[in-house]
């Protein structure tokens, strides 16, 4: 059984940083694409960046040249390191992992980033 888990989040103010953090733990023998989406309230969950398995990158217009997503496939995290945050960046970020030959995706359970203006 796969689980994954977040950490990192937190109460920071305009123009802060912060950096977010997700582990993956059970069997796993190969890890696809990964990712960090977030949901704000009252909104649909939209992504934020996501890195394939070969580091190609993709993020969000709206978190461009602020936030930047990596990955250690040796330690089976993925990583959101998010600088410059606005008021707007408030949100539950989950992590996101393809995991396996037949790719099924797992989510973490979330944590919360408030930014302060």
């Amino acid at each position: 059984q796969v689980q994954l888990v977040e950490s990192g989040g937190g109460l920071v103010q305009a123009g802060g940083s912060l950096r977010l953090s997700c582990a993956a733990s059970g069997s796993i023998f190969s890890l696809n694409a990964m990712g960090w989406y977030r949901q704000a309230p009252g909104k649909q969950r939209e992504l934020v960046a996501t890195i394939t398995s070969g580091n190609s990158t993709n993020y969000a217009d709206s978190v461009k040249g602020r936030f930047t997503i990596s990955r250690d496939n040796a330690k089976k995290k993925v990583y959101l390191q998010m600088n410059s945050l606005k008021p707007e960046d408030t949100a539950v970020y989950y992590c996101q992992m393809v995991i396996g030959i037949t790719g099924v995706h797992y989510w973490g359970q979330g944590t919360q980033v408030t930014v302060s203006s």
